[in-house]
């Protein structure tokens, strides 16, 4: 196997439950966004944007999906012999089979596959953020610093601070205390969950956290920690452009509405560093002819017959007639039936609001209605 400059571990195993019934069938990584997107396009774009294209992409929770999506990392370009996009489930040894323990553990169970194309570097990702990213930045800011590890960070408000792992660093950017997801933090200097790893090193802590029984075998809580007592060079690469974790409901639905802004902070359109999808090959979308659409993201494969103001409706949906849509989301093939209305809401993939029903409410004092992903009724008859 040839060897690479830098290799990619994507970790996109989490079931993100804090977004509730929207990741009861499929992991968060896999959940739709921005109408024809999914969580995973931004990560894997800026991947290929970076040049980086050899990505595994560790999976766990409901894998099947967002398996099926990724495929062989075509839509992103990186559908490369010999690299490209590797997926790399939980699996079976002659000492058995378990779900990977914690985000270290996962990328040391796949310790093979960094063997066998022999970076120089590891990047860690997260498959669960809003972003646009030149990892090329972070990875000169690496070698320039001869760092050990290096840390994509940014600060965030305070009130937030507790969230993340949390860092003081000198005027080098040279990290100095480290402490993860504190009580009472330290500083608003956060860690994006963004690693790059000289390879000797990041396999040198993995092998020792694997045997270490006290270990929670995570990068935050142990791994990182242990580097920077045993004074390792470990940096700073601060990131100044737009980032959110959209793990919770009211986060996800806030930064989706974000993107009908008449001037957004994130936009989905950059032709220097565009966001890819595996959403392409569904018919173009179609209004009708009473229908009204304002100010409104619809991807391929919808129909709306209906009324659709300030919403996202993703793939393969259906508005049918005299239905009212406002300040919501459908994801893929969710149906909003003749005369419903629905109002601040995120109606699940496949879910259904019936004929004459009402779901959400315009309160704002209110939460996100949220469908349940089963077959129990939805909102009320009119």
């Amino acid at each position: 196997m040839k060897k690479t400059d830098c290799l990619a571990m994507l970790l996109a195993g989490g079931q993100g439950s804090r977004l509730e019934s929207l990741t009861k069938k499929i992991a968060k990584p896999g959940v739709s966004f921005g109408g024809k997107y999914r969580i995973i396009d931004f990560s894997l774009s800026n991947c290929a944007n970076s040049h980086i294209k050899t990505v595994g992409v560790l999976t766990q929770y409901r894998p099947l999906l967002l398996n099926s999506y990724i495929g062989t990392g075509a839509a992103w370009d990186l559908d490369i012999p010999n690299a490209g996009v590797s997926i790399l489930p939980p699996y079976e040894t002659e000492l058995g089979g378990q779900w990977y323990k914690g985000t270290a553990d996962a990328v040391f169970r796949n310790i093979d596959y960094i063997k066998l194309h022999k970076p120089e570097y590891v990047l860690i990702l997260s498959g669960d953020h809003i972003y646009r990213m030149d990892y090329r930045k972070m990875l000169k800011t690496h070698q320039d610093n001869n760092a050990d590890l290096t840390i994509s960070v940014m600060e965030v408000a305070w009130e937030e601070a507790s969230r993340f792992g949390i860092m003081i660093t000198d005027d080098t950017g040279a990290i100095k205390e480290f402490v993860e997801k504190p009580a009472n933090p330290i500083s608003n200097l956060a860690s994006m969950g963004i690693y790059i790893f000289t390879t000797d090193v990041l396999l040198k802590a993995l092998q020792e956290d694997s045997v270490d029984t006290t270990s929670a075998h995570d990068f935050g809580k142990n791994i990182i920690p242990k580097l920077l007592n045993e004074n390792k060079r470990l940096f700073t690469h601060r990131f100044s452009g737009y980032w959110k974790d959209v793990g919770t409901i009211d986060s996800y639905h806030e930064t989706s509405m974000a993107l009908l802004d008449d001037d957004p902070d994130f936009s989905l359109s950059d032709s220097d560093m565009p966001i890819m999808s595996n959403a392409n090959t569904s018919p173009p979308y179609y209004i009708g002819e009473n229908a009204v659409v304002e100010n409104c993201i619809i991807a391929n494969g919808s129909e709306v017959f209906g009324e659709v103001t300030h919403s996202i409706v993703s793939t393969d949906c259906y508005v049918g007639l005299n239905a009212k849509i406002k300040d919501s989301i459908l994801l893929p093939k969710a149906r909003v039936e003749v005369g419903a209305i629905v109002n601040r809401a995120i109606i699940g993939q496949s879910d259904v609001i019936k004929a004459n029903q009402v779901f959400g409410s315009a309160d704002i004092t209110t939460r996100i209605a949220l469908t349940l992903n089963d077959d129990e009724e939805k909102g009320q008859n009119l």
